[in-house]
């Protein structure tokens, strides 16, 4: 059955007077009504707030993110809540596509997935970005889970869109997280294995390689991590072992990835660098290519890069090495369809092109 449905918009706030008027206006046309916790602002925040609603609570922050979020949808009224942070935004023509699915929605689905757009390249195109349940059927009761890097547990019929959300950070807390798991950990409290990843992501982010390593395998060795998180778990690890300098455990955490999934563009694009860089330049083409041409994912944190622009400029780089200007000048031509204004792309337009007049 589709009909229109209502929406309420649920956000947790803090001192985010840079950012709040920008989210809500860039979505007001598309919701009904607009709940707002504040966790403790002594900024503007709440006085923005007031342009766009009536609906503003407190709530006493707890170092518990689950916490508020679950209180914001507490007080939701309509068919479904949207959420986003304060520094989340939508562009016009995803707020006119929620406003026609909104329009015309199938009243059986329980969640529907946006696109979050965590980073762009040079030309606007998604770089970095992750899938995740925003729009969710307030009946069902879902609950967020976790003090930090929370998430909502949904189930049932799940919708994935093309909307995109942006995700627009001005106001940075780089000690917040990370202080919170300190904190936890040292009163001995039992870290689930969402939890054991997430640590270990900021514990990467701090440069703190040795803990970051051994939470990212403690992590693993539950067995118990979504498929998605172990490969990220591995290709994190990479870094930090590549960060120390050990090369070996390095490739062997790539490698590792072969053994949850049919090889990813990210790790084809790894081990291409790794063999471009030992100038075994067959393998490295052998692997750029292939990064070209296997499956996207889906889910989890997706680097778009590694199969779109990037293996096809450094297999202009393999090819110039070999001596091979034409093949060179083509995949150069390929990156620069995805990355046209590019400082690299255009200079090296304009060295093979004089090449070939040669």
């Amino acid at each position: 059955m589709t009909k229109k449905i209502t929406i309420s918009l649920c956000m947790i706030v803090k001192n985010e007077e840079k950012t709040l008027d920008k989210s809500l206006s860039s979505v007001i046309d598309a919701i009904d009504e607009i709940i707002i916790v504040d966790t403790g602002s002594i900024d503007m925040t709440k006085d923005i707030a007031k342009k766009y609603t009536d609906k503003i609570y407190d709530f006493k922050w707890i170092d518990n993110f689950s916490s508020a979020r679950n209180y914001a949808f507490s007080k939701a009224t309509k068919d479904y809540i949207l959420w986003l942070d304060a520094d989340d935004y939508m562009g016009k023509s995803d707020v006119e596509k929620l406003i026609r699915l909104k329009n015309n929605f199938d009243t059986s689905v329980d969640s529907v997935t946006m696109k979050y757009i965590l980073t762009k390249d040079v030309n606007g195109n998604p770089s970095f970005y992750s899938v995740r349940n925003r729009l969710v059927k307030r009946s069902r009761n879902f609950k967020w889970i976790g003090a930090v890097h929370e998430y909502l547990e949904v189930y049932g019929n799940i919708y994935e869109s093309d909307i995109n959300i942006i995700h627009n950070k001005i106001n940075f807390t780089p000690n917040r997280n990370i202080d919170i798991y300190d904190a936890r950990l040292k009163k001995g409290e039992y870290f689930s294995p969402r939890d054991l990843f997430y640590y270990a992501n900021e514990l990467c982010d701090h440069k703190r390689y040795s803990e970051a390593i051994e939470y990212y395998n403690k992590f693993i060795d539950t067995k118990r991590g979504w498929i998605e998180d172990i490969l990220y778990s591995l290709s994190k690890l990479a870094d930090c072992y590549d960060a120390i300098g050990d090369v070996d455990k390095r490739n062997d955490s790539i490698y590792k990835s072969f053994e949850y999934d049919a090889p990813r563009p990210e790790f084809c694009c790894r081990l291409g660098y790794r063999f471009l860089n030992e100038n075994k330049l067959k393998q490295a083409i052998f692997w750029y290519e292939l990064a070209t041409k296997v499956e996207k994912p889906r889910q989890g944190f997706i680097n778009a890069a590694c199969s779109t622009w990037l293996p096809h400029l450094q297999l202009c780089v393999c090819y110039y090495k070999l001596g091979d200007i034409k093949k060179s000048y083509e995949y150069n031509e390929k990156a620069r369809k995805y990355i046209p204004d590019d400082p690299m792309v255009i200079q090296n337009k304009k060295l093979l092109e004089g090449l070939l007049e040669k």
